[in-house]
């Protein structure tokens, strides 16, 4: 059984979370085989409700990916989470490394800034902009 503060190690590492962090971990985990691997849910940052569990950042670092490029790296970390992408998983940011560059720069990079707004902010949708003008016209 763990304690809280190992509890809480785990959680700040990409730790247990909920369902599908955890599928997201046992999948890379059995695909990949890191040495090191994080999970982190960035659902709150993308105005989703609570638990919604869709947009995910992942660190991992594995010896496969020797003499692959990032994009070769990064097609077989979306392999691993094929059916998660294909269903619930909306957005992955994907962090591949060697152990070698992991050993040189032990560095996850911040989270990107949601660009996309939220669902409770009113979008201006194509032509919308322009029937909002020519409303403000006809009143004037």
């Amino acid at each position: 059984m763990r304690g809280p503060l190992l509890a809480a190690a785990a959680a700040a590492m990409g730790g247990p979370g909920g369902p599908l962090a955890r599928t997201i971990r046992a999948k890379l985990t059995a695909a990949l085989q890191p040495t090191h691997l994080e999970v982190r849910d960035d659902s709150p940052r993308h105005g989703g409700p609570p638990g919604a569990e869709t947009h995910f950042g992942v660190l991992v670092v594995s010896a496969l990916f020797a003499g692959l490029s990032p994009l070769q790296r990064h097609r077989l970390v979306h392999e691993a989470l094929r059916a998660e992408l294909a269903g619930p998983l909306h957005a992955l940011q994907v962090t591949a490394r060697t152990p070698e560059q992991w050993q040189s720069d032990p560095q996850n990079p911040p989270a990107p800034p949601c660009l996309g707004g939220s669902k409770r902010e009113k979008r201006r949708g194509a032509g919308q902009e322009e029937e909002e003008e020519e409303e403000a016209a006809g009143k004037q």
